[in-house]
């Protein structure tokens, strides 16, 4: 699928797939990945809008991106701030922990959301929603509601908000609110848009929809939105 602007458009599993296969068969290694990401996330976020970054992450791959991100604008000398999300004890093994693990041992400003985090955001100057990718499918825990509530709240109080990948909370294949989204003013998807983007709700939190190059072989992109095009077809 491809939007109107010759974009690739893919679902959630085709995006996955392609990882995968960048993993597998050119041995190219998540982190490295991640880290492309980031690199076109602290473009992002640099010409979006100027103030202190508030990057509020999660604990899977997206938290990840908010991890690297925070040492990409530490370095630039951007003023930020980390909001986690999570007990970081529980952040299991992998890249997302190996980012934290960066940003801790750098020295990056950081604290745990308390509450809601209604009181945490209330000073936000710029948001940076990394709180949940395009994993997501089935309804946001109950847990998790309070936040995704306050930073929509902060968005829509007129906050320069920017969200990674996807907006928290929207399905990214169908475009469907998961019980609460953060609306973004500028998506920053990684690879290709994906098809929520364009569906029912999708269109409304999404904002600008920049798409950045990770390291995917742009070949492979284009076959995979070509054979979703003839699927939907």
């Amino acid at each position: 699928m491809l939007a109107s602007a010759g974009t690739p458009v893919l679902r959630r599993e085709q995006v996955r797939a392609l990882d995968r296969r960048c993993i597998e068969e050119l041995g190219m290694p998540g982190i490295l990945l991640m880290e492309h990401a980031a690199l076109g996330l602290a473009d992002a976020v640099q010409r979006f809008a100027p103030g202190r970054v508030s990057i509020v992450c999660g604990k899977g791959n997206n938290g990840g991106d908010g991890f690297a991100l925070a040492r990409l604008l530490a370095r630039a000398g951007r003023p930020l701030e980390l909001l986690l999300a999570f007990d970081p004890h529980t952040l299991a093994a992998g890249d997302a922990r190996l980012n934290y693990e960066l940003a801790c041992r750098l020295g990056l400003p950081m604290r745990r959301l308390s509450g809601g985090g209604e009181a945490d955001l209330r000073a936000c100057q710029l948001l940076v929603d990394a709180v949940f990718g395009t994993g997501l499918q089935g309804r946001v825990r109950a847990g998790d509601l309070p936040l995704l509530q306050a930073m929509a709240r902060v968005a829509r109080r007129g906050v320069p908000t920017l969200a990674v990948d996807i907006p928290s909370g929207l399905d990214a294949n169908t475009g469907r609110v998961l019980g609460a989204c953060v609306p973004a003013q500028v998506t920053v998807s990684f690879a290709a848009a994906k098809t929520g983007f364009y569906l029912r709700e999708g269109p409304v939190h999404c904002g600008r929809i920049e798409v950045v190059d990770i390291g995917i072989p742009r070949a492979w992109i284009e076959a995979a939105a070509e054979e979703s095009s003839a699927c939907s077809g």
